[in-house]
């Protein structure tokens, strides 16, 4: 079974990190659509990078919950907080390199997005190798993505005027 998730986790691994670079660009390769604005982004802002973590994390695991989920009761809950973990981890190094060494380049904030996906993989694949003492049930799990997923879609057409929202090239919030 270790080696079946292992393989589970590259493999979302690998879509995450196509999907997100894909849903970076999507809002404007389809007119500036607002249903795709719902989980794709729409600026450059921190909130619209972490966003395009989140929904293909989402949608890995609603995929790989087939084939975990009846091994491990605590599946939703291990991708719930490895989700998490990738997306707050996005601005938690944005903000500590772009305070350390100002204007970051295009490839640093790149290599952000990756590395998040990465170490929330990690962590995932460990838990669900090793089994989590912290359980939660699926129902919470799932209602919290949910709650998160419409967090997203609000604050990318109402966002609040703070920092994490704004477009550091154009200076605008949202669409």
């Amino acid at each position: 079974m270790k080696k079946v998730i292992l393989k589970k986790q590259l493999q979302g691994f690998l879509f995450v990190s196509i999907l997100g670079v894909l849903l970076h660009f999507l809002y404007a390769w389809t007119g500036e659509n607002p249903f795709v604005a719902w989980f794709s982004a729409v600026n450059e802002s921190t909130w619209e990078h972490m966003k395009i973590l989140f929904f293909p994390m989402f949608l890995y695991a609603a995929r790989e919950s087939r084939t975990l989920f009846p091994q491990n009761p605590d599946f939703w809950g291990i991708k719930l907080r490895g989700t998490l973990i990738g997306v707050v981890l996005i601005p938690i190094l944005y903000y500590t390199l772009s305070g350390f060494f100002g204007t970051l380049p295009s490839y640093v904030n790149i290599a952000i997005f990756f590395l998040s996906a990465a170490v929330a993989f990690w962590w995932e694949t460990k838990r669900l190798r090793e089994g989590d003492l912290a359980t939660c049930a699926p129902q919470s799990a799932l209602g919290v993505f949910l709650a998160i997923a419409l967090l997203f879609a609000a604050f990318t057409f109402f966002p609040p005027h703070l920092p994490i929202f704004e477009d550091p090239m154009q200076g605008t919030y949202g669409i």
